[in-house]
Formats: C-alpha cells, structure tokens, sequence
C-alpha cells in the first residue's frame, strides 16, 4: 500500500527533512501502478513532493519520493556535480538527473551507490562506502557513516522520531497530503 510506505519509509522526505528517500511496492499490473503513481503525484506535486519509478521488475517498483527544490540545490553543488560527472551524468537538471540515476540502475549489475546523493547522505559517506566497499564504517542508521558519526547519529533520531510521530498521527487518521509539509 503506497499510503504506508510513504508514512514508514519518506516521512523525513514529507517533513521536509531530507531532500529524498525511497520504498519498494508491488503492484499487479502496469495499470494499477501507473493509476497509484500518477494519483499521489496529484495529490503531493502541490506541497514540492514528486513519486519517481526507479526500476521495475515483474510485479515491484522502486520508488522515489522527492523534493524538487531540495534535489534541485543538491545537485547544484559542484562537489556533488564533479561526483556525479565521474559515474556519467552531465546534466545536472533535476529530470536530466533522475532519468540518467534510472539507466544506471539498468546498467550496474550492483546497485549505483551515487543514489545516496539522490537521498541526501553526505557526500563523504557516499564516498567512504564507495571506497570501503561498505566495509570500515564509524557507525550505521540510514546509511554507512565514514565522516561527522556525531551529526549523523543526530539526523538518525531525527528521522526516527519523525517516522514514528509520523506513523502514530497517520494510524489515528491524519492523511499523507495534512502530514505533508507544504515546499
């Protein structure tokens, strides 16, 4: 059900938090997911949130819920520009960039590890995983920390307490478009 996964998986990314975040869902058929998509991007495209397909198998989805205007600063940042220059991307516009993240996601036989950039980690976690394999992290929440363990840790209670304030509000009755946090 898309409505859940919005609220246990990108309340960050509804309150504003982070710039995006990402959920798996089945689906039955094309139709079905393309009528749900198209629907909460209805609904949210007024509050700055957009539902992007990453990939798609038979019957589940990779989904990316973002903020515009958070992933168009992102990725204007030359750090996060040069970056992403090294693994193909040249234009850095925001449906230029989600439709090149979405061919790498067909190309690697792994998964493109530069998503964490489209998730809004820090760069230096993005490239200490790179770079480690995964491996020698300081600590772990949402992603693998190479860098500041201390911000990042606080940013992991963040988006905890958010997912889980999120959840209780939605389970008593406040829709995803009221939890929303307008852009």
């Amino acid at each position: 059900m898309v409505e859940r996964a919005l609220i246990e998986y990108c309340s960050a990314t509804l309150a504003s938090l982070k710039a995006g975040s990402l959920f798996n869902e089945a689906f039955q058929t094309e139709e079905e997911l393309s009528l749900q998509l198209a629907m909460w991007n209805r609904c949210l495209t007024g509050k700055g949130i957009r539902l992007f397909v990453l990939r798609k198998s038979r019957n589940h989805a990779l989904i990316y819920v973002y903020r515009r205007n958070g992933l168009r600063r992102i990725l204007a940042r030359p750090e996060i520009a040069g970056f992403l220059a090294g693994y193909g991307y040249r234009d850095f516009e925001v449906d230029a960039a989600l439709q090149r993240l979405r061919k790498r996601m067909t190309e690697c036989d792994d998964f493109p590890h530069e998503i964490g950039v489209f998730l809004d980690y820090p760069l230096g976690d993005v490239i200490g995983f790179i770079a480690n394999g995964g491996r020698n992290f300081k600590c772990a929440g949402c992603w693998k920390v190479y860098c500041d363990e201390c911000g990042c840790r606080a940013a992991f209670a963040r988006y905890r307490k958010c997912r889980d304030v999120y959840m209780r509000l939605w389970q008593n009755g406040r829709s995803v478009w009221q939890l929303t946090v307008a852009a």
